[in-house]
């Protein structure tokens, strides 16, 4: 950082009271309590998402995976790589069509997705600390409702 700038300097008087700049910081802010959280079990945030899916999926197709989740094929390539050098998810020949693979969690991706679910949800307590129980219910709502989520 340079001499004399502050860490998170204050944005713009006509930015600040923006929604989307304020949710926009509050995203920030979540994620980087959530990868730190994750770091500690050895994931990374992409890693969480896939083994969450795959775990709400069962045995999916690759190529259904990462279309369910909105990532790139050579990126979920790499995210799969990364799971199944680390015993976490199986890629084997899918038996509706054996030209794709199949994914499946190992028994130590069930425990790690546990361990990373529960690290997640202490990181987002974290970040709504300073809402009361109603105020958190209700924020979550309102979040789901902008953001087109049930």
């Amino acid at each position: 950082m340079l001499p004399g700038m502050a860490e998170n300097p204050p944005a713009p008087s006509r930015i600040r009271p923006l929604p989307s700049w304020l949710l926009g910081r509050a995203a920030a802010r979540g994620r980087g309590l959530v990868a730190e959280a994750l770091a500690r079990h050895d994931l990374r945030m992409w890693h969480h998402v896939v083994l969450a899916a795959v775990a709400d999926l069962g045995p999916v197709a690759q190529a259904e995976l990462g279309r369910t989740i909105s990532l790139d094929p050579k990126d979920m390539v790499g995210v799969l790589n990364d799971l199944q050098t680390a015993g976490l998810v199986l890629r084997t020949p899918d038996p509706a069509d054996r030209r794709k693979n199949a994914v499946s969690l190992t028994p130590e991706g069930e425990q790690r997705l546990r361990e990373c679910t529960r690290a997640a949800r202490r990181a987002n307590d974290e970040l709504l600390a300073p809402l009361s129980a109603a105020e958190r219910e209700q924020f979550l709502d309102m979040l789901r409702r902008i953001s087109g989520v049930r």
